[in-house]
């Protein structure tokens, strides 16, 4: 990592790791990444002063349309996972403003139904497609460099799936 990056601050941000009644895991493919193979759970930036809960209700409201009336927060992890984007992202996402992430993920059951998913409703969309996921195979899916995040959560919340 170049010195003008390794001193830019992580972005904080929150994670959703969205389990059904089959204890299958939602994961989306973004949009401006259609053409990968790489799905991920939902995730997103935490605004200034906002509380974790609310951010992870938010993001997965704004990214699958799911309501907070369908989903109960079961878990958080015990830290914050970091992650560093890769070289040929440096300075190109989030304005260039963050080297990374700092993530703190929540476990969330949801109890409605398929129906309640709408990954368009939000505008600009997230994903443009979705599905359930058994979670073992939820670290096969991730981009690269995210792969030791997805096996930290699965790591710390295996026993609530």
């Amino acid at each position: 990592m170049e010195e003008r990056f390794a001193a830019l601050p992580y972005r904080p941000c929150v994670g959703v790791m969205l389990v059904n009644p089959q204890a299958r895991v939602f994961v989306g493919k973004r949009i401006d990444n259609a053409a990968s193979e790489f799905w991920q759970m939902p995730q997103g930036g935490i605004d200034p002063g906002e509380d974790l809960h609310d951010a992870a209700l938010r993001e997965l409201w704004e990214e699958t349309g799911v309501e907070a009336g369908h989903v109960s927060l079961v878990a958080q992890t015990r830290k914050p996972l970091l992650y560093d984007l890769p070289d040929e992202l440096l300075g190109r996402v989030w304005g260039g403003k963050y080297r990374g992430q700092t993530q703190h993920w929540l476990l969330a059951r949801f109890s409605g139904s398929d129906e309640h998913i709408r990954i368009d409703h939000h505008d600009p969309a997230e994903f443009c497609e979705w599905q359930w996921v058994e979670p073992e195979r939820l670290v096969d899916l991730i981009v690269p460099f995210k792969k030791h995040v997805y096996e930290a959560v699965l790591e710390e919340f295996s026993g609530l799936i």
